[in-house]
Order: C-alpha cells, then sequence, then structure tokens
C-alpha cells in the first residue's frame, strides 16, 4: 500500500500516455494519488482528473512562481474548485525566494489569502518552500495559532511538500501541525541532509511523493518521474531507517489518508495525533 502525496498528473508531459502511467503505478502497489494544482487551469484540470478515477484526488492552488496572477476572480475560482468531493487540499502554495519569477510582496500575500481560504473550507495546505525557511516557518507558525481552535480534532494542518531543510527544521514544523514530504532526492549519492530527515522523523509525520513529472530517483535520473517510481523512494528510506519496505509504505499511506482524509484507502484508520510511530 502506497499512496503518492504529491504529483502533476495534469502535466502536459503526460498527455501521450496518462492511463498507461495510472495502470503502471497501481501496478507497483500505488493505491491513490493525489495531484497537485499550481495554478488555475493546472488546478481544474486536477479536478477533472480526479474526478475520472476512484483512486484520484486534487489539490488546488496557486504556487509562489504564479502569485502576482492571484487575484479575487482566481481566489473564487479556486473556492468554487474546491466545493468538488475530490479535492483534499489548497496547494501547493508557498513562498519561493530561490526564482522570485513573482516579487516577494506578492507571494507573500497569495500565501496568507491561500492560506486563509484554507481555514475557512478546513482543508489542509501543501506547502512549496524554497530559499524561503524562516519566511514560511513564521507564516505557519502564526497560522497556527488561527487554525487550531476551529480545526478537526487530530489532523495535521498540511504538509511541507519536498522538504528540502534539515531535521530540526522538519521537527520544528512537526510540532505546529505539520507533515514532512519525503521525494525521490532521498536517493542521490549527496543527499545527506535529506537522508537524516527521512531517518530521523516519526512515520507518523511522514508522506512520500514523486513530484511527476520532476525529480525521479536515482535509478531513473534523467528520465520523466512517474507514480510507478515511487517504491524506489520508500526502499531508500526503509534503508535508512532499518524499517522494512512494508512497514514504511504502510504507515505513510495510513499517515497520508490521515492527512487528506482518504477513508477509502484500504485499511486506513486516522491515527491519533498523540501516536508517536517511529
Amino acid at each position: 500500500m502506497l499512496v503518492d502525496s504529491h504529483c502533476h498528473l495534469q502535466d502536459s508531459q503526460f498527455e501521450s500516455d496518462r492511463d498507461e502511467v495510472l495502470d503502471r503505478a497501481r501496478q507497483a502497489g500505488v493505491s491513490a494519488f493525489v495531484v497537485i494544482g499550481t495554478d488555475l487551469e493546472s488546478s481544474w484540470r486536477a479536478v477533472d482528473l480526479a474526478d475520472s478515477h476512484s483512486d484520484v484526488y486534487a489539490a488546488v492552488g496557486v504556487h509562489p512562481h504564479d502569485a502576482k496572477d492571484l487575484d479575487d476572480r482566481t481566489l473564487g475560482a479556486l473556492e468554487r474548485l474546491a466545493d468538488s468531493p475530490k479535492v483534499v487540499a489548497i496547494g501547493e502554495i508557498g513562498l519561493d525566494y530561490y526564482r522570485k519569477l513573482s516579487p516577494p510582496e506578492a507571494q507573500m500575500d497569495a500565501f496568507h489569502r491561500q492560506l486563509d481560504l484554507a481555514r475557512r473550507l478546513s482543508l489542509p495546505v501543501v506547502i512549496h518552500s524554497r530559499q524561503a525557511d524562516g519566511e514560511t516557518y513564521d507564516v505557519l507558525a502564526s497560522y497556527e495559532e488561527r487554525a487550531l481552535p476551529d480545526w478537526p480534532k487530530d489532523r495535521p494542518l498540511g504538509v511541507m511538500h519536498c522538504f528540502a531543510g534539515d531535521l530540526m527544521l522538519a521537527l520544528r514544523y512537526i510540532q505546529i501541525g505539520f507533515m514532512i514530504s519525503i521525494p525521490g532526492t532521498c536517493t542521490y549519492p549527496k543527499a545527506g541532509r535529506i537522508a537524516a530527515v527521512a531517518g530521523g522523523i516519526p512515520l507518523r509525520w511522514m508522506a512520500v511523493e514523486t513530484d511527476a513529472p520532476y525529480l525521479p530517483p536515482q535509478p531513473h535520473r534523467g528520465l520523466r518521474n512517474e507514480p510507478a517510481y515511487l517504491p524506489d523512494t520508500v526502499a531508500r528510506i526503509a534503508e535508512l531507517r532499518g524499517d522494512s519496505v512494508q512497514t514504511v509504505a504502510e504507515r505513510t499511506a495510513l499517515a497520508t489518508a490521515w492527512l487528506f482524509g482518504l477513508g477509502d484507502i484500504a485499511g486506513a484508520e486516522l491515527l491519533p495525533q498523540s501516536e508517536d510511530v517511529k
């Protein structure tokens, strides 16, 4: 049992063989896919794909690269999309001060507005943060204080997508109610920091992802990434932790089902927040 907590199967790179990509992943043991929006169009395509497959779910949101384009009309359209029962999160949203394709002030405004939308809808958030660790953490720590009084009991506030920080930062995010998503980069030869995170946080707070079509694991470097490659990431995490592959697969699947409310994942039981599974 595996769940790809973050992929972009609506991307044009999958236009010619999307159904085959899904079938290969299912044969590899992936039981659910969360397809993530990055702007209004990709969010709409994510919902459309989710509506067509029982094991596909969607997140809708505007990526920090496109934050300059988030206006009232776009935010309203995202809210209407989020009415779909297949929408399980708002994202990916956050801050990217590496490329700065949108001005930092526009990114911060879009970040806050979409967090407010998620809080109103009681949906978790999928967070993108690149070269903005301090700013992102401060925003989310403040968000925790606003969101928790009305938040569903024993549910995380969101997940740090494609986490690239150190173990200490990961543990700080866990303390304020955010899961950590481990991507295929943990399989790379010079991946010491993310390897330490994968080996050091409780499985109870871990998700796994492909970010397909991006960031393929080491055995598939140079190729288009796809969810069928998720077992390579899980196998590396198991090696780093000294756990069985089955344990990592099942516990991360359950944790992701708990995060996104995927009650139809086989055997999924929402885990109590106090449980500290390593």
